[in-house]
């Protein structure tokens, strides 16, 4: 009778696990040998480290810290140049004068001060900007005909009743006095563009099938009014006494050609 023995190569799961957790300690005592502990025969040899060094560079070192700090020296004054400074303005302020001393040097600097601040300054140096305010009632009432002449003439005629009423009127005024030099001399007068300007219309047209504050009309003659103060934003008052309109005119046609 013959026996046949069969050997399986396949570990089982209790053959599997105890050869992991052995590969798992032989891994975990190779990385302490080697990282953490002393591998030296001696075990009581001990190892050091000393950094290699230029003994060249160590002299060079030495002699720069033996050598004295600029930085312990006293700074050097500037009162010399102060001093060249004042001699040249006292030289200036003496040819102001005239080398003159006293009460009649200060005369002559004051009138070529004044002379040339003159010179310098422009047309409208002095310039008065206040803010000016008007609330009240002004009407203007208005009662007219508008006539159709087609297509014959005066065919038709439309009766027309319209009140206009300013209830507020705000803007910044500006004031500019006359050079002391003008041949005419005014006073400007003028208001900002962005002004504001509140009016209240009312308004009747027609004869039997009358047709009352139409918005239209409304926004047409607030836009007229509007349009006609920007274009006349600035007014010109003739002093009396010192010129007439005809020679301001005259000066105003010289400015616009120049």
């Amino acid at each position: 009778m013959t026996t046949n023995y069969i050997f399986s190569l396949q570990p089982t799961f209790t053959q599997g696990l105890i050869l992991g957790q052995l590969s798992v300690l032989f891994l975990l005592g190779a990385i302490l040998r080697y990282l953490f502990f002393d591998s030296s025969e001696n075990p009581f040899e001990t190892t050091s480290y000393h950094p290699q060094f230029d003994r060249n560079s160590l002299l060079r070192k030495q002699n720069i810290e033996t050598q004295p700090k600029s930085g312990s020296e006293e700074p050097e004054s500037l009162e010399w140049f102060n001093v060249l400074l004042r001699q040249i303005v006292d030289v200036y302020r003496s040819k102001l004068r005239d080398d003159l001393p006293g009460l009649e040097g200060d005369e002559i600097a004051r009138q070529r001060i004044e002379a040339f601040a003159n010179k310098i300054r422009p047309a409208g140096f002095l310039e008065l900007e206040f803010d000016a305010v008007y609330e009240d009632t002004l009407s203007i009432s208005l009662s007219t005909s508008y006539l159709f002449n087609y297509p014959t003439t005066s065919f038709a005629r439309m009766p027309v009743s319209l009140t206009i009423s300013l209830s507020q009127f705000k803007s910044s005024v500006s004031i500019i006095p006359p050079p002391a030099g003008a041949s005419a001399p005014v006073l400007t007068f003028s208001i900002s563009p962005n002004f504001v300007l509140d009016l209240t219309t009312t308004s009747l047209m027609g004869s039997r099938a009358k047709l009352a504050n139409v918005p239209k009309l409304h926004e047409l003659i607030q836009h007229q009014v509007r349009r006609v103060l920007a274009a006349r934003a600035t007014w010109k008052v003739v002093l009396p006494g010192l010129a007439s309109v005809a020679e301001v005119k005259k000066e105003l046609k010289k400015e616009q050609l120049s």
